[in-house]
């Protein structure tokens, strides 16, 4: 005889922005129910809360009317919000046998500890992955930090094993160095490409064809560093101990100053730890000890 199979929880989503988004649709999709999607009360938050409630089948509302019946409350706002916002949650309702989620990185659950007074399980659940508005968002084999009461970090992985996500435990107080990964492989590194893409400018290959010049070697070094890892996938002046060009590049960076700040730091990192030729030699050129 087959068992029935087990009621997923129903949800309501606090903050409607890219995470929050992303979120609702997956688990709607996973056969989770959105009751509500609740949003600030203002003109922008309120738009956003209402297209996303009506592609999940939700409510949208505002917090201050929120009804909050469902099992799940997780809250996607920016990282500086989240304790008030569940101070302000915590106001209203009843929170016994609930769970509350919020999904920063950084933050412990600690944040709802206003929440957890009132009887709420609670627990941070952080998938790292970029959101970006107007982006398709999966979250199949994204890494789901956990962390929190049972019954919180149980309901994580009963997402993470909807939505196929691999999930494990963290302890608090290691999120953030947790954190600081992700913003190094995503915000960090956009930010080297923009540099990169100055560099271009400087060296004066026309606007148009800036793209050109990098999307083809950074696909393949990408594809390189996932197939393989960082060691095989380090290439350049640096690991073959160049040090005439890794002398012209310092020079010619004159130019562009913060370009020649990061790539000192880089360089010298790369020449600590990468097989490279001329380790002594180069580490002296780039300042290191």
């Amino acid at each position: 005889m087959l068992h029935a199979m087990a009621k997923k929880e129903s949800v309501a989503i606090v903050g409607p922005g890219s995470l929050g988004s992303a979120l609702a649709i997956a688990l709607e999709k996973a056969g989770f129910g959105i009751t509500e999607v609740i949003s600030r009360d203002n003109a922008g938050s309120r738009m956003r809360a209402k297209a996303l409630a009506r592609r999940v089948g939700a409510r949208a509302v505002a917090i201050s009317d929120a009804a909050l019946a469902a099992d799940v409350v997780w809250i996607c706002v920016n990282d500086d919000a989240i304790r008030a916002v569940a101070g302000q949650l915590a106001r209203t309702g009843g929170w016994r046998r609930k769970v509350v989620l919020h999904s920063s990185g950084a933050l412990a659950s600690d944040e709802l500890e206003p929440l957890k007074q009132r009887g709420a399980a609670i627990g941070s659940a952080h998938p790292m992955m970029t959101f970006v508005r107007g982006a398709n968002a999966s979250f199949k084999g994204v890494a789901f930090a956990l962390e929190g009461d049972a019954k919180a970090t149980s309901f994580g992985r009963k997402v993470a094993a909807a939505l196929g996500m691999e999930a494990f435990t963290i302890p608090k107080k290691n999120k953030i160095l947790y954190h600081a990964t992700g913003s190094f492989a995503s915000p960090m590194f956009v930010a080297l490409m923009a540099l990169s893409e100055q560099l271009a400018v400087a060296a004066k290959v026309p606007r148009g064809s800036v793209a050109k010049v990098i999307h083809p070697i950074l696909r393949k070094t990408m594809e390189n560093y996932l197939a393989n890892g960082a060691a095989a996938a380090f290439s350049g002046p640096i690991n073959r101990g160049d040090l005439a060009t890794v002398r012209k590049h310092l020079a010619a960076l004159k130019k562009v100053p913060k370009a020649r700040e990061v790539y000192l730091r880089l360089a010298s990192e790369a020449a600590k730890t990468f097989p490279v030729k001329n380790r002594a030699e180069m580490l002296k050129l780039l300042g290191s000890r």
